[in-house]
């Protein structure tokens, strides 16, 4: 069974603009003559790494709940320019919606069991079909 990892989607309100950031990144990447991958950048470098990269995922929680998720393909470890150890998860850009699932805020990521994973969507309700602002007032109205 794979591991995977949960964190916060700081900035974003909806699954979109998540898409929209990333679609973003990768083009001002492609214009810069890099090569075109998605990466998250974080402080601390995940201790299990070859269980998450054993299909593991990193699950985003936007508006306190778990809205979506993308594909681990690598971890990579680095020196930034002021001597502080820092990790790349190197990230699938598909962005896969998932059923929802509240969390509360915390900082960094946390790593998630397999049994603990909310379901792709399109396996449950359906909500990934309603407009973002209709599924966010729903969602704060506690109705989804």
């Amino acid at each position: 069974m794979a591991l995977n990892l949960v964190k916060l989607c700081v900035g974003c309100t909806a699954i979109e603009d998540l898409v929209a950031w990333i679609d973003f990144r990768l083009d001002e990447r492609r214009r810069a003559g890099l090569s075109a991958e998605q990466f998250h950048t974080t402080r601390m470098v995940p201790k299990r790494g070859e269980e998450l990269l054993a299909g593991g995922s990193l699950y985003w929680v936007i508006k306190g709940n778990i809205q979506c998720r993308q594909v681990l393909t690598d971890i990579r470890t680095f020196t930034d320019n002021e001597g502080i150890s820092r990790c790349h998860l190197v990230l699938d850009p598909r962005v896969i919606a998932t059923e929802w699932q509240p969390r509360r805020a915390f900082q960094g990521w946390r790593y998630l069991t397999s049994d603990d994973v909310p379901p792709d969507e399109g396996q449950g309700r359906g909500r990934a079909k309603l407009p973002p602002e209709l599924r966010n007032e729903l969602a704060s109205l506690g109705l989804l």
